[in-house]
C-alpha cells in the first residue's frame, strides 16, 4: 500500500461514526475500514469479530405438542410452532431438558422467571433479592468495548404489586438484572431506544437522523471499495426504513409524558399507555428486533435482552384469531390458538436471526458471530410446569458454537441439565470465565 493510501486507511479507521448535529451515526463493518479501529489484518481473512449475545424471553410457556425437532443438520424436521426457523435450521441449536433448580418448586409464576437468566433462589415479600443475570455479567465484563454496555428492552410494561405466592410481580415483568436487588429498567418506548441507539437527542432529535449526516455519509461512500458502497447504501436504507416508523409514534410517545406530568407517576410506571406505543404489537416487536439489529451490526452493543411479553402477559393476538389474552390461553396450551401464539414468539427469534445473517461481516455474517438464545420460564402453562424448559438458540458465536444440532438432556440427570451451565457454556465463548453462575459449576456437556 502507498503513502497515500495508507493515510486514507488512517482517516478513515477514525471514521467509524458519522456525526451530525446532536447525532452520532456508528457503522457497520465494511471492509474499507480496519475493523472497529484496530489493525487490518495482513495475512488472511479480516477479523476477529466481536461475539454478540442476545436473550429473548416469552412468558408461560409454549405448546408442547408442536415443539419439536428431530435429526440434526440439513434434514433436521421442526414441529409447527418451530417452523419459522426452517430457513436458518442449520445456524441453530434446539436444546430440550434443560431446568432452573430454583425456580422449581416455589410456587408459580413470578418465582419461576425472575431468575430465568440468573438461575439464582428469590426472596419473597417485600425486598427484592435474587442475583445479576447472565448478560449483565456480560455487560460489566465486555461493555466497555461499546458505547452501550447492554441493551435492555421490552415489548410488555412492567407491572407491580405481589402475586398469590408473595413474591413480588417485578420478578414477573424482568429478565435482565445489575445485581441481587435490582432489575435493570426496561425501554419500552422504540422511539426512545432509537434516539439511544443514535445518540440522538436535542431540539432537532425530531428531525430526520440520515439528514443531518449525509454529507458524511457522501464523503465517505467516495472513499470506500464498491462492495462496501452496496453495504453502506443497504445500512442506511435501513435506517431510514425504521427511522420513518418510529417517527409514526414518536408524537404519541410526547402526548404520553404529558399525561404522565399531570398525573403524577413517571412514564415507566404508569400503566400502558393507549397512545404511547405501538398499537399492533406485530409492529413494537419487529421495530425492537430491528433496533438491536442495528446496535449488533453497528457494534453500538453487543449485549442485549428483549422481553416479548412478561409472565401473566395480557397481551391480545386478534392477528391469529386467539380470542383471550396471553396468560389465560396459556391453560390450555395443547389449543390451536395456543399453538399460533408459540409459533409467533419463535417467529421473532426467525426475524432476528434473519436480519443478522443478511449483514455480510467478512466471510460470514452478524449471526455467525452472535449468539441469541430464545426461552421460556416454564414448558406447560396448563400444569405450570417448568421441570424442564423451551430454549433455542441461533447463531455460531464466531465459530465456536457447533450449530445445526437437536440437543436432549432430559434424562441426563439433574446435575448434568442445568440451564445455568448453558449459560456458563456462553461466557466461556465470549472470553468470560467464571468458577461458577448461579447453581451450576460445570458447563453443558456436548454443547
Amino acid at each position: 500500500m502507498n503513502t497515500t493510501r495508507n493515510a486514507e486507511a488512517k482517516h478513515l479507521s477514525r471514521r467509524t461514526f458519522l456525526h451530525g448535529v446532536g447525532v452520532a451515526m456508528a457503522l457497520p463493518w465494511l471492509e474499507s475500514i480496519p475493523v472497529w479501529g484496530a489493525p487490518p489484518a495482513k495475512d488472511g481473512p479480516p477479523g476477529p469479530f466481536p461475539k454478540r449475545f442476545a436473550a429473548l424471553f416469552m412468558g408461560n410457556g409454549i405448546n408442547p405438542k408442536h415443539w419439536w425437532a428431530k435429526v440434526s443438520g440439513a434434514e433436521m424436521e421442526l414441529g409447527k410452532s418451530l417452523e419459522p426457523m426452517a430457513p436458518l435450521k442449520t445456524k441453530m441449536n434446539f436444546i430440550s431438558g434443560l431446568f432452573n433448580k430454583h425456580a422449581t418448586g416455589v410456587g408459580i409464576h413470578p418465582g419461576q422467571t425472575g431468575n430465568i437468566l440468573s438461575g439464582a433462589s428469590l426472596q419473597k415479600g417485600a425486598v427484592l433479592k435474587g442475583g445479576i443475570s447472565m448478560d449483565q455479567v456480560l455487560a460489566n465484563h465486555i461493555g466497555q468495548e461499546t458505547v452501550q454496555p447492554s441493551m435492555v428492552l421490552g415489548c410488555e410494561q412492567p407491572i407491580t404489586g405481589y402475586h398469590e405466592t408473595n413474591f413480588s410481580m417485578a420478578y414477573s415483568s424482568h429478565i435482565s438484572w445489575q445485581n441481587a436487588l435490582s432489575p435493570v429498567p426496561m425501554e419500552v418506548y422504540p422511539s426512545l431506544a432509537f434516539d439511544s441507539l443514535f445518540e440522538n437527542r436535542g431540539h432537532r432529535r425530531t428531525q430526520s437522523i440520515l439528514d443531518r449526516v449525509k454529507e458524511q455519509a457522501a464523503s465517505l461512500n467516495r472513499r470506500v471499495s464498491s462492495n462496501d458502497k452496496a453495504k453502506l447504501d443497504e445500512y442506511l436504507t435501513s435506517v431510514r426504513e425504521v427511522e420513518k416508523r418510529i417517527e409514526q409514534m414518536r408524537a404519541t410517545k410526547e402526548t404520553a409524558d404529558e399525561k404522565a406530568k399531570d398525573r403524577g407517576p413517571s412514564v415507566f410506571t404508569m400503566k400502558r399507555p393507549d397512545n404511547g406505543l405501538p398499537e399492533d404489537i406485530r409492529e413494537h416487536m419487529r421495530l425492537m428486533c430491528d433496533i438491536i439489529a442495528l446496535a449488533f451490526q453497528t457494534d453500538k452493543t453487543r449485549v442485549a435482552s428483549l422481553l416479548l411479553c412478561r409472565d401473566l402477559s395480557g397481551l391480545f393476538y386478534p392477528f391469529l384469531d386467539v380470542r383471550t389474552a396471553h396468560h389465560p390461553s396459556s391453560h390450555d396450551d395443547q389449543s390451536d390458538a395456543y399453538q399460533r401464539i408459540s409459533r409467533y414468539y419463535c417467529s421473532q427469534l426467525a426475524y432476528l436471526s434473519a436480519r443478522l445473517d443478511a449483514m455480510p461481516e467478512g466471510e460470514g455474517t452478524v449471526l455467525d458471530n452472535s449468539c441469541l438464545l430464545w426461552v421460556s420460564n416454564m414448558w406447560s402453562g396448563t400444569k405450570h410446569d417448568n421441570s424442564k424448559v423451551p430454549v433455542l438458540l441461533a447463531g455460531g458465536l464466531g465459530g465456536t458454537l457447533e450449530t445445526g444440532r437437536v440437543l436432549d438432556y432430559a434424562t441426563a440427570g439433574d446435575d448434568n441439565r442445568k440451564l445455568c451451565s448453558l449459560y456458563l457454556s456462553i461466557l466461556d465463548r465470549m472470553g468470560v470465565k467464571l468458577d461458577r453462575f448461579g447453581d451450576a459449576e460445570g458447563r453443558l456437556a456436548g454443547l
